[in-house]
Order: C-alpha cells, then sequence, then structure tokens
C-alpha cells in the first residue's frame, strides 16, 4: 500500500490558519470605528426571518429573509452577502438594506455561513465544490432565491445581488453560473470567478492577484455558463488601500467581465469624483460594467458618513465612512 503525502495537507492546513488570522487582523484595524458626535437615536431594526426547508441545502446554508410589511406581488428581490466575521444582522445593522427594502419596496435575502463549513464565517468561493452550478453552496443560495421568489410571490426577473469580500467572490460566481438569475451583481473587495482551487491558493490570490489574460479570465466564466449570451450587469467596487485584497483583483474582475461581455477597456466613459473615479462602459441603453475605485479607502463596504450614526452595536467593522454610500448607488443602478 502506497501512503500519500502530508505535505499538500499540511500546506492547507496552513493556508487556512493565515486566512483566519489575515481576516481578524483587518477586523482589528476596522474596529471600532470613530464615535458620532451626533445625538444617538434608537432605531427600530427589522426582524429577519430564518427560513427552514427551502430544498436539498447541499451547501449547509442558512437562510434568513426580511419582507417589509405590505410588499406587493411582483416586488423586487435583493440578495446579500455577508463577508467574514460577519452576519446577515451585523451587515445590515452596518449598511442600512432592510431599511432601503422597507423604502425603497423590494425583499431583501441573506443567506448565512456556518462556522461549521467555515471557522471564519466566510463563504468558500476557492472550493470548485462550492461553487459549481447546481452544487455546493452556489445551489444552496439558488434555492434560496427560489423559495423566496415563491413565497412572497415577487419578480424573478428582478433579482439584484450585492456580496463583500468571499461574499462578493461568491457574487461572482453566481453571475457566471447563473447569469440569466440576475438583472443586477455588486461586487465589493471581491476575488475572479474560478481563480483559486483550495486554501494556499486563495491566500496567494488575496496577497497579490493572479497574472492571466483577459481571455483565459473570460474563459472561466464561459466554461461555466457554455452557450451564455446574456450577462447581467455589474459594478465592480474595491479601495486603494484595501490590505485584505489586493486591488489588482479589482482589475482581474474588470478583465474577466471585459472579456465575456466583449467590451474593449479603452471604451470606458471616465467620471473623477471627490472620493475617486468611476469608469462605465455603455451598450444597449444600459451600462453592462461600472467600477468604482475608491481613493484612500480599505476593506469594507463604502457608506456615507451620515449612515454610520446610531445606538451603540449598531455598526459593522467592515462597513465604512466614504464619500460615496454604496447601498444608496446601488438603488439608481438597480432602478429600485
Amino acid at each position: 500500500m502506497t501512503l500519500k503525502s502530508p505535505f499538500s495537507l499540511s500546506r492547507a492546513l496552513k493556508a487556512q490558519k493565515k486566512l483566519r488570522r489575515l481576516v481578524e487582523k483587518v477586523a482589528r484595524q476596522s474596529w471600532p470605528l470613530a464615535k458620532s458626535t451626533k445625538a444617538k437615536k434608537k432605531h427600530v431594526r427589522p426582524q429577519f426571518v430564518e427560513r427552514i426547508g427551502f430544498g436539498s441545502n447541499p451547501g449547509r446554508l442558512k437562510m434568513k429573509v426580511y419582507v417589509p410589511p405590505r410588499l406587493a406581488r411582483n416586488s423586487p428581490l435583493v440578495v446579500l452577502l455577508h463577508g467574514c466575521l460577519q452576519t446577515p444582522e451585523s451587515f445590515d445593522a452596518g449598511s442600512g438594506f432592510s431599511a432601503l427594502a422597507g423604502r425603497r419596496r423590494f425583499a431583501l435575502l441573506c443567506p448565512q455561513q456556518s462556522r461549521s463549513n467555515n471557522a471564519n464565517l466566510c463563504f468558500n468561493w476557492f472550493r470548485p465544490s462550492a461553487v459549481a452550478r447546481d452544487r455546493g453552496e452556489l445551489m444552496s443560495i439558488k434555492q434560496m432565491i427560489d423559495t423566496t421568489i415563491s413565497d412572497h410571490r415577487l419578480d424573478g426577473s428582478r433579482v439584484y445581488i450585492a456580496g463583500l469580500s468571499a461574499g462578493g467572490a461568491m457574487a461572482c460566481a453566481l453571475a457566471a453560473t447563473y447569469p440569466d438569475m440576475f438583472d443586477g451583481v455588486a461586487i465589493f473587495a471581491g476575488l475572479p470567478f474560478g481563480a483559486a482551487r483550495d486554501a494556499v491558493s486563495a491566500l496567494s490570490l488575496m496577497r497579490s492577484s493572479v497574472e492571466r489574460s483577459a481571455l483565459a479570465w473570460g474563459d472561466l466564466v464561459r466554461l461555466a455558463s457554455p452557450g451564455a449570451t446574456l450577462w447581467p450587469p455589474l459594478s465592480i467596487w474595491q479601495g486603494s488601500d484595501d490590505r485584505t485584497v489586493h486591488p489588482a483583483n479589482a482589475e482581474a474582475i474588470l478583465s474577466q467581465w471585459l472579456d465575456v461581455t466583449g467590451l474593449e477597456r479603452n471604451a470606458a466613459i471616465l467620471r473623477m469624483k471627490p472620493w475617486g473615479r468611476v469608469e462605465r462602459w455603455q451598450a444597449g441603453g444600459r451600462d453592462p460594467i461600472s467600477y468604482y475605485r475608491l481613493d484612500g479607502f480599505g476593506h469594507g463596504l463604502p457608506v456615507g458618513k451620515d449612515s454610520l450614526a446610531g445606538v451603540k452595536g449598531g455598526r459593522d467593522r467592515f462597513v465604512l465612512p466614504a464619500g460615496v454610500s454604496a447601498p444608496r448607488e446601488l438603488m439608481k443602478l438597480w432602478g429600485l
């Protein structure tokens, strides 16, 4: 009998530990935020409801939903994917998506990772079995979307998804594997689809990205959805000072999706902003790709500074003050 070498397993375990230390380090650096000088107001937080029994759930995720009272039939659905060391409740408390759901009249679905799947509560974007069509965590999220639409009689043609960090990588994977399911995708500090195959390659990717041609990046998406011709509008968000996910990954995501959609890099319309820059590509009366680059911004979801005022504990360490509010900007991009 031939014994397999333990070195690959040892490397994987070491990489997992390094990933955990990296996530915990950025958490300590990002939290706490500066206290607001404004008077504190008490906010009644919407109640997330956990839905049990939404399908086979091969990824063993939890499904949490917030539906505003008296939400009309055929309303839109927004899917929010948290990052590492977050929960739907903590992410929402900082970002205010559920409050927007009440005002803009959409349902909010928040898949949740468990520590039995990942010790840091990261979605397993780097495991091929977790991000393959009709398998693993992606299949669980698809089942949640289908169930939410059915339960609340929502408009299946108006489904939008946003994710941060590991959640951003999963949003990218969902766009690649189920492109016809979404009418808009937002990736915050995420990673390109298909770039990693295990914890070792994931750690390397987060530190410096991987050199590939635009065609090679695009082929990873085309392999996941052969024959697909229609792709959801995509917005990519990245801070220049991100020390957790190297900004080169945003450029890789951009190259990947420009190649998939057949758009040229130099065809963008550039707009300079006080907080950074926005590049937009236009086709068919829509903006199929938007790229937000935030100067001096770290690892997190950007929100307006006024959005951070609230009760103690109502903020999230990965929701950071910025000159632009991403949740509000997404409402404009998605027409909500």
